[in-house]
């Protein structure tokens, strides 16, 4: 399935569970369970594959999928949610799911959502530098998600909204790179 279909249907799916969510005042709920459900996700190889496969039944997918629900304390919104797309086999849009619903809540907050690629793991100080850092940049709440990606040697890649400052070591050295070839 093209990768826009993709992210039509994610929207939608994201939609519906935000609208759900809101009249049931439990939309910080649902976000934690979804931003739990993420971090699984990244972290479970078998995750991913029982999400992506196309030989697993619709059964067998609902079966699993509502037993992690369960297992993690899931909400019965976010249980049902999880029950509905494995029953319509659209466990593979769960990540646009995930990131359209998180977007939308930082939307209605009237926050800015960033996104921090670093080498390593940061401290909880140097998140909250980062954090007010960022708030003082961008004027106003800004919520961030920080991955690590050991590619970047050193120095981090902040992306917020369309904007992008990478200073990382390793675009340093290939800005280095270039910049030796047209010397020699």
């Amino acid at each position: 399935m093209p990768s826009e279909t993709i992210g039509v249907i994610a929207t939608r799916y994201a939609t519906a569970l935000f609208e759900l969510a809101d009249s049931s005042s439990t939309l910080d709920q649902v976000a934690g369970d979804l931003k739990a459900l993420k971090a699984m996700i990244l972290a479970s190889a078998d995750l991913r594959r029982l999400i992506d496969s196309p030989v697993l039944s619709r059964t067998e997918q609902g079966g699993a999928i509502a037993a992690l629900a369960t297992k993690a304390g899931f909400t019965e919104l976010t249980t049902k949610f999880l029950g509905l797309a494995a029953k319509n086999r659209r466990l593979f849009t769960l990540p646009g799911v995930i990131d359209a619903y998180l977007s939308r809540l930082a939307a209605r907050r009237g926050e800015m959502s960033a996104s921090v690629a670093s080498a390593v793991a940061l401290t909880p100080a140097q998140q909250d530098a980062l954090v007010s850092t960022l708030k003082t940049a961008f004027g106003g709440s800004v919520a961030v998600e920080v991955k690590v990606d050991p590619s970047l040697l050193g120095g981090l890649v902040v992306q917020v909204g369309s904007r992008m400052v990478d200073s990382s070591l390793k675009t340093k050295l290939q800005h280095l790179k270039l910049a030796m070839k047209g010397v020699g």
